[in-house]
């Protein structure tokens, strides 16, 4: 208590330094520097959200002073303590109302609009990244979706980590069960690799890590469509389109270094067919598990794949 009591008579202090006077200007960059030096020595006392205040009156200051990098570094450095503070309580499951979640989301939303002002959007991608991965590390995918969206949209100068954070955003939507969300992702992803991808002269097939992308978002989304319950005449129709756009595995020679992965055009020729069990048949045992029944003859069953 008397390390808070300190705390507070310290903050008090320096915050009466910025109240105006008659005739005297308050000294804005002294008050910064001493709530710098507080945030740093309650940092070291382990007093996370008490540090986290002091960084959010720093960026004030900053603002203040038209310093606009200094007032986004302190907010991410206020938005960093606010979530370790949520980390430790949800190790420690003490209750509360996510406070400290709330708190580290505003200053994240603060830090990329200072970021983006500023016209340096490679830094507000990676904020968005950062908070992304943290909501999807506390088992919060469904809020993680909205930033590693944002991410892809600020990286647009850069294909492979717009890519990548597409990639994130899908994984997202199928661990929240967004099956049709997840195969729309993909496919833009594979519509942005052969659009924006590094080609070989004369031919429209993307190479390098553009074409591994593109492996990985086909063998993907023929997964998904089986997960998906659809009619038998949407399945017939997907059967049809399946050829038209699964391409580049079949006539690339990276098929030939597919040892114990999916066959992709075996994949293609069973689901043309509707034959469950010759797809599943090209799986190991292990990374298979169908239902007992064949799915055609069970609409209301799910085919689960788990693949390795």
């Amino acid at each position: 208590m008397a390390a808070e009591g300190d705390f507070l008579m310290r903050y008090r202090a320096v915050s009466n330094k910025l109240k105006k006077r008659f005739l005297r200007k308050p000294n804005v960059a002294e008050a910064s520097e001493q709530f710098g030096q507080l945030a740093k020595e309650l940092k070291q006392q382990d007093c996370l959200q008490y540090a986290a205040f002091c960084d959010l009156a720093m960026a004030r200051c900053e603002q203040t002073l038209f310093n606009a990098p200094g007032e986004a570094l302190a907010l991410t450095d206020a938005a960093r303590l606010f979530l370790l503070s949520e980390k430790e309580n949800r190790a420690l499951q003490a209750p509360g109302f996510d406070e400290h979640l709330q708190a580290a989301l505003n200053c994240y939303s603060f830090a990329i609009k200072v970021y983006i002002e500023m016209n340096q959007p490679v830094m507000a991608a990676s904020l968005s990244l950062e908070l992304g991965n943290a909501l999807k590390e506390m088992n919060r995918p469904g809020e993680a979706i909205v930033h590693y969206q944002r991410a892809a949209e600020l990286q647009t100068q850069q294909p492979i980590e717009s890519l990548l954070s597409m990639g994130e955003m899908a994984t997202c939507k199928i661990l929240t069960r967004d099956y049709d969300g997840a195969l729309s992702v993909l496919t833009e992803m594979q519509l942005m690799c052969q659009e924006r991808g590094l080609q070989l002269p004369g031919t429209s097939t993307p190479v390098g890590a553009f074409l591994d992308i593109v492996a990985k978002c086909e063998i993907s989304r023929v997964l998904l469509l089986m997960l998906l319950e659809v009619s038998t005449a949407s399945r017939r129709l997907l059967c049809l389109l399946i050829p038209l756009h699964f391409t580049s595995l079949v006539f690339n020679s990276f098929l030939q270094t597919l040892t114990d992965d999916v066959s992709l055009l075996n994949c293609v020729i069973s689901l043309k067919a509707e034959n469950v069990n010759a797809f599943c048949s090209l799986l190991p045992r292990s990374c298979c598990q169908s239902m007992p029944r064949p799915w055609r003859d069970t609409p209301g069953s799910r085919l689960t794949l788990i693949v390795r």
